[in-house]
């Protein structure tokens, strides 16, 4: 055992040694090559291959694994101190046979970072096996009449080990008729023959027994040996002669069972028996026996069991030919078997790092693999490949050790599962393939921001809406996977009309719909622009933003307003001097000719804010007409005298919205040709307010009056009456119980039928009339009368304000007299528009940004600031013209004739210009 233990120790050595001499860690994979004897008992130190490698990262247990490449695993490796040990013993005879070379390969596998290190052990031969022959006897039998120097070969010695110790020489005992001769074949292998040196003679010696012996050269040296007999025979004097000495024949390994490989003869000088010719086998191992079949007739060999090229590549046979005298000869049979393509390369998957990030660098090693082909030459030979249309590549790292590798970034959207096949072809012919797929998943990382379905989004939504309406859907997709696709949304911070835009709308965070918080006003408010941001759960989150547009949509929620003219003021209505929307237009008018306009506004949009305009109402329907769409009032034939001189328009203004709404508008139009009857008509309608007021309002107020007065004194008579029957019956009453009630003494009269009456009550009731009740009737009377006197006294006060009025526009009837009645504006709080007086409107979709433009040649109608000569003085003649300041004759009357336009200074300011 101490001198087991220090061989081991030895061998270990020497082990080490070779290890460090032929293997680096510096490079990628190294190679590691270690020296151990045969038949080391199991645990037997092997190497330290951590340390003789000088990789510090292989101590790791966790990074570790040792692949045996044969069928038997032989070593293992110790986890914790690195050294490479007998798992099991290993006999070299067993392992290699004859091969002069006997070496186990194995790989160590390293993890993270993931490399491969090859190494092999060369199992040494001992000499543990001595030289033995398949026989311990055998017989030899020659004739007598062989000549000398005839040899006969003898069985070989069989040693399993290699070098010196195997078989090395042959030895015989000493003999006077024998000589033993050694030859060395062409594999190599020594034949023993015994050649005949000296003719036999039977009749002296019948038998010759001699002791062939076989040596090795090992330490120690170790034979065996056989005892041959040889029987000298009588008689046949020639032996069979083959026709060649040694034949030689190739065979493919795939051949047929059952085909014949060559045939041998052997030619007998021989007559009769003697010249019959027998073949066999001469002492060839019983394996060789299992795969050959001598015909003895024929010699013929045929293959009895497939050939392997991989287990034996050549095989030696010796042949006899035997008389029937029993003379014989021997050949050499050698067979060559020929290597076929018959194995499929096989791929062996060693280590897979899957699923990869899609974010692992170029060049990262993604699996190793390794390539075995049982074939030999170029059957054997193996070139792998990969498809090219995978960001991947094969780097060849030591002998048929593969290693694939990423060539590019990965892309988890584009590609999330790679299927790659690695081909194997090795270079027979034809040649033959095998595959293996390698299932790599891409493992997601967050690298791709939401992607919203538009570019920009934008939807419409009607005014008036419902709060918490859904406005629109926003869709982005993120193109990662599980929760670096998980979409959220969320608005951008914003506001509008000074209020946050979150108090308008809202997105919901994980469908992404939109709601309007509040009910919208498209007068107010006619578009949101906000922005929506699609954030995704990835560790940074990654996000994006789309612009959202909403468009409030009109609705016909706003009547049209008229601007002119202008509602009257109720203070004016009910005092009678509504004047307010007075036009005025000559008898003369031809048809067509521009009376009034009607303006009005729509605070809508589009079709909403169209306005038409239609006449509703006229005193004489048929005089005037309106413009559908310009509001103008104009005359719709000439004026006849038997026209009023006043006349009430009702104009309807009508949008044409769904449904529409509409507004009315009421114009006053006065018929006049002169300033006189003007006047004259400006004082009957003054008489509308004043003196034609009692045939109106005021008598109409008199009437009530006198109506009230009677209602109440009817209503006093109605209680007197009343009273006077109230008083009859008790007087019927009284008279019916005076009988039973005479004789009663007054002081005894209480309690009947709950009346506490007193005699002296009798004479208040005939002096009821004249007291209290004809009290009440002169009252009455007296009241009545004062409230007819005050009707009168106002009625008188009316007609007194008339009279004065009459006076006053008789004296001033002088100046105006000549004055065209289409020159004369602004008088008397009556706003008129002339008859030259032109304008056009504009709608737009908006109505209320409408514009008014007048046309210069509009002025030339108007009254002049001054008159001319030969005219009368101006309307009112307290100015005074020599202070008057200097005005065109365009632009005063302008001034002048405005003065009471219902518009602001902004639109006289246009009509100017």
């Amino acid at each position: 055992m101490h001198s087991s233990e220090s061989r081991n120790r030895r061998w270990g050595r020497a082990a080490s040694s070779a290890l460090g001499c032929s293997a680096g860690c510096g490079r990628r994979r190294g190679a590691a090559a270690l020296l151990v004897p045969e038949e080391m008992p199991k645990g037997s130190f092997v190497g330290d291959v951590a340390k003789d490698l000088g990789c510090s990262y292989l101590s790791s247990a966790a990074r570790r694994h040792v692949f045996d490449t044969g069928r038997r695993r032989y070593f293992f490796l110790d986890l914790g101190n690195g050294h490479l040990s007998m798992m099991e013993q290993a006999d070299r005879e067993e392992i290699c046979a004859a091969a002069s070379k006997c070496v186990l390969n194995f790989e160590i596998l390293v993890k993270r970072p993931m490399n491969i290190y090859k190494g092999e052990v060369e199992i040494l031969d001992i000499n543990d096996n001595s030289p033995s022959f398949p026989e311990r006897s055998s017989v030899l039998e020659i004739s007598e009449s062989t000549a000398p120097g005839t040899r006969f070969p003898l069985q070989k010695a069989h040693d399993p080990d290699i070098g010196l110790n195997s078989l090395q020489n042959y030895e015989c005992s000493e003999s006077n008729y024998f000589t033993l001769d050694v030859k060395n074949g062409d594999d190599g292998v020594k034949y023993p023959e015994l050649i005949l040196v000296k003719s036999l003679d039977r009749e002296q010696q019948t038998a010759h027994n001699l002791i062939l012996t076989a040596t090795d050269s090992g330490s120690p040296v170790k034979s065996g040996s056989t005892m041959i007999q040889i029987i000298v025979l009588d008689g046949n004097d020639n032996a069979p002669e083959f026709t060649q000495s040694v034949y030689k024949v190739t065979v493919r390994e795939d051949v047929a069972v059952g085909s014949r490989v060559l045939q041998v003869t052997a030619i007998d000088r021989d007559e009769g028996p003697n010249a019959e010719v027998k073949y066999s086998f001469f002492k060839i191992p019983e394996t060789f026996e299992k795969t050959f079949k001598l015909n003895p007739e024929s010699g013929e060999i045929e293959v009895t069991e497939n050939l392997n090229f991989e287990e034996r590549e050549f095989y030696e046979l010796v042949v006899q030919a035997r008389d029937a005298g029993g003379l014989s000869s021997h050949s050499k049979v050698l067979i060559k078997v020929v290597d076929v393509n018959n194995y499929i390369p096989e791929i062996v998957i060693m280590s897979v790092f899957s699923p990869v990030p899609e974010d692992t660098p170029q060049g990262t090693v993604i699996a190793i693999f390794s390539v075995q082909d049982r074939d030999s030459g170029a059957n054997g030979e193996v070139q792998c490949s990969i498809s090219e249309s995978h960001p991947f590549r094969l780097e060849k790292s030591f002998d048929n050790y593969y290693s694939v590798v990423t060539t590019e970034l990965l892309d988890r959207e584009q590609v999330s599962e790679y299927n790659v096949t690695v081909r194997a072809a090795d270079g027979g012919s034809p040649p033959l393939q095998s595959s293996a797929v390698l299932a790599l998943r891409v493992l997601d990382v967050n690298d791709n921001a939401p992607v919203f379905a538009q570019e920009r989004y934008s939807a419409r939504l009607a005014e008036n809406n419902a709060a918490g309406a859904l406005v629109l859907t926003v869709r982005a997709s993120d193109a990662d996977w599980g929760q670096n696709a998980r979409v959220r949304y969320r608005l951008s911070e914003g506001r509008v009309r000074g209020a946050p835009l979150s108090s308008y709308v809202s997105v919901q965070a994980e469908t992404g719909a939109l709601y309007a918080l509040r009910s919208f006003d498209y007068e107010q408010v006619r578009e949101l622009e906000l922005w929506v941001r699609a954030e995704d759960g990835g560790a940074p989150a990654l996000s994006s933003n789309v612009s959202v547009r909403l468009l409030i949509v009109d609705e016909n929620d706003n009547a049209p307003q008229v601007l002119y003219p202008p509602a009257a003021p109720a203070a004016s209505l009910s005092s009678g001097a509504g004047w307010s929307g007075v036009e005025l237009a000559p008898r003369s008018s031809e048809p067509g000719a521009l009376v009034a306009k009607v303006v009005a506004v729509d605070a809508d949009a589009g079709q909403n804010a169209w306005l038409s305009y239609e006449l509703a109402k006229a005193t004489e329907p048929g005089l005037f007409r309106v413009g559908l769409h310009s509001g103008e009032v104009r005359t719709a034939r000439f004026p006849l005298a038997r026209d009023a001189a006043r006349h009430s328009l009702v104009v309807l203004v009508k949008d044409h919205g769904r449904p529409a709404l509409s507004a009315t508008a009421t114009l006053s139009v006065v018929l006049a040709e002169s300033v006189a009857e003007l006047l004259a008509e400006l004082g009957s309608a003054a008489d509308a307010a004043a003196p034609g007021e009692p045939a109106g309002s005021l008598t109409r107020w008199l009437v009530l009056a006198v109506a009230a007065v009677s209602c109440l004194f009817l209503a006093f008579l109605l209680l007197l009456l009343a009273l006077r029957l109230r008083r009859w019956r008790r007087e019927q009453l009284l008279a019916a119980s005076s009988g039973a009630l005479r004789g009663v003494p007054v002081s005894h009269f209480v309690g009947i039928d709950g009346v506490r009456a007193f005699l002296a009550a009798d004479a208040a009731a005939p002096g009821e009339p004249a007291g209290s009740l004809t009290r009440w009737l002169v009252l009455a009377v007296a009241a009545v009368s004062c409230l007819f006197l005050a009707f009168l006294l106002l009625l008188l006060a009316l007609r007194l304000r008339r009279w004065r009025r009459e006076q006053l526009l008789a004296a001033s009837s002088g100046a105006l007299r000549g004055v065209p009645v289409s020159h004369f504006v602004g008088i008397d709080g009556v706003r008129a528009f002339l008859q030259s007086y032109s304008h056009e409107v504009s709608l737009t979709a908006d109505s209320r940004k409408s514009q008014l433009r007048f046309s210069g040649a509009s002025c030339c109608d108007t009254l002049p600031a001054r008159p001319l000569p030969d005219e009368p003085a101006p309307l009112l003649g307290d100015e005074n013209p020599a202070v008057a300041p200097p005005a065109d004759s365009a632009t005063a009357p302008v001034r002048n004739g405005l003065n009471n336009w219902p518009f602001d200074a902004k639109l006289v300011s246009s009509y100017e210009g």
